[in-house]
């Protein structure tokens, strides 16, 4: 059964090529997106939590973790 299912899934894009191609949005994950394509290591197939340890050594605002769990919950609802 298992194997079925697993046959059936499909794959998610990963977290951080999910961000990077968010653009023109008009809300919060425009800036974050913005920032991550500045960024030259930022986590590129990283997950949610690789970007948020990524936000953290930059020392980022409160306002880009906002944002971030934004992101996460609306690539969660792909």
């Amino acid at each position: 059964m298992q194997d079925q299912q697993s046959r059936y899934a499909t794959k998610r894009e990963p977290f951080g090529r999910w961000l990077l191609a968010q653009r023109s949005r008009g809300d919060w994950i425009d800036g974050l997106a913005d920032a991550a394509r500045a960024d030259r290591a930022f986590p590129k197939d990283g997950d949610v939590e690789a970007v948020r340890a990524r936000l953290q050594q930059l020392s980022a605002d409160p306002d880009a973790f906002e944002a971030l769990d934004d992101a996460e919950l609306h690539w969660l609802s792909l």
